[in-house]
């Protein structure tokens, strides 16, 4: 049997690594230092994710009135205003005085059920 020696370090092994990822003939140098290590990306919030004062409601059912969203939100402090979109039944806006209180009426009634078949979609809108 044929005992291969190896180097103990880890730029032996890059070396190796590295060998097979250059073009053939050409060798990577023998001083060549390790690569950084790659840093994790820290986690992207988007948009409707990030707290924001403003509630963006989806999934309305077609007999959703000004009236109906306004009774339901008006109970958490902090309230201000309901706001339905002209010719879009399906979606509303609803702000408060501050980003906390808006997260807690998010909470609240995420999923909750205007109609059997609507479950109210809660997410921030966007800054």
């Amino acid at each position: 049997k044929a005992v291969v020696s190896t180097q103990s370090t880890g730029q032996g092994m890059m070396q190796g690594m590295m060998q097979g990822m250059l073009p053939p003939g050409m060798q990577a140098p023998s001083n060549m230092p390790m690569p950084p290590a790659p840093r994790p990306n820290p986690p992207q919030q988007h948009g409707s994710e990030i707290p924001h004062k403003i509630l963006f409601l989806t999934n309305l059912p077609q007999e959703t009135t000004e009236m109906m969203l306004t009774m339901l939100f008006e109970q958490f402090p902090g309230f201000k205003e309901t706001r339905l979109v002209p010719g879009r039944h399906d979606i509303a806006f609803i702000e408060f005085e501050t980003d906390p209180q808006a997260s807690q009426a998010k909470q609240a009634l995420q999923n909750f059920k205007i109609t059997p078949d609507n479950a109210m979609n809660i997410t921030f809108a966007n800054k």
